[in-house]
């Protein structure tokens, strides 16, 4: 069968040359998956930031998707692992793996995803699933500790004059130390990138989470990407709304504010750090991760 890509992959080929060859092998792979695991397309064909996914059919009629994930770099390399370690609680179903081409056949869900609630509300909807996916750890997964501890390396190696603030960026290093430092800081399932397009609506129940960076850390780890998503929707006084949603989220989840806040201020300053290291920081993006950093110690 001719597959034709969603334009939004054929241009992922412009990312660089491993880019570029993932898109090519695409339609050979899709092929050989619909062949092997008796698929059948049923639908367009649709893609993440990092993927494509194929609505497919089963043998048995069931409906599906056909995901795969691009093989350039390791942060989504144990998605199968944490999905099958969470077996549909509170997040899509795994039917079938094939790790080595980064191939999954998951639940087949709802296009419809959080940012069609009010943000509040859709902060309380990921509290409940906070409890539900952090769950003691599969000792194959990297900590969170481990990338910290190189993150903050590289913060310490830029120099003086980048556009972080001193004291910002004081604060950040001796907050990752001492949080690689503390044991506390690894040891559940964490899902890394948890935000209100990473959750579909479904049928079995009315939100599961999708599209797991898996690693062994900190349950307070993940509050920082509800913070920086849907940030035109902050209004005028951004740091009282980005307030609104960190308490709404520690309060619904019962996390310890003390350890949320120390989370979300390394998370923002790493981030300003790696716009800095890859060479053209964008004002407007320094300002928001600076902005959500101050914004949960008032």
């Amino acid at each position: 069968m001719r597959l034709d890509l969603p334009d939004g992959v054929v241009q992922m080929r412009e990312r660089g040359e491993d880019w570029a060859a993932w898109v090519d092998r695409l339609p050979r792979l899709v092929a050989d998956l619909l062949d092997e695991w008796s698929l059948t397309v049923d639908g367009a064909l649709m893609h993440g930031f990092c993927s494509l996914v194929v609505p497919v059919r089963t043998d048995d009629g069931r409906a599906a998707v056909l995901k795969l994930h691009e093989d350039i770099d390791d942060e989504s390399e144990f998605e199968a692992l944490a999905l099958q370690r969470w077996h549909g609680n509170g997040t899509v179903l795994l039917y079938r793996a094939d790790p080595r081409r980064w191939a999954l056949l998951l639940e087949r869900l709802q296009t419809r995803d959080l940012t069609s609630v009010p943000v509040l509300e859709a902060c309380e909807v990921v509290a409940g699933l906070y409890h539900r996916i952090h769950v003691p750890a599969l000792p194959q997964l990297r900590t969170i500790t481990s990338y910290v501890e190189r993150w903050t390396d590289d913060l310490v190696a830029l120099p003086a004059e980048v556009p972080i603030p001193r004291r910002m960026r004081e604060q950040c290093v001796s907050l990752a130390r001492d949080l690689v430092a503390d044991p506390a800081s690894v040891g559940v399932v964490m899902h890394g990138d948890l935000h209100y397009e990473n959750v579909l609506a479904g049928d079995r129940e009315p939100w599961l989470v999708i599209d797991p960076k898996p690693m062994s850390g900190d349950p307070h780890y993940e509050l920082a990407p509800m913070l920086w998503n849907r940030w035109d929707e902050l209004g005028d006084d951004r740091r009282f709304g980005i307030r609104r949603r960190f308490h709404t989220l520690v309060d619904a989840a019962g996390l310890d504010e003390h350890r949320a806040r120390d989370w979300v201020i390394v998370r923002m300053v790493h981030n300003a750090s790696w716009a800095v290291i890859d060479g053209d920081p964008d004002d407007d993006y320094l300002t928001m991760c600076f902005t959500i950093a101050k914004a949960v110690q008032d």
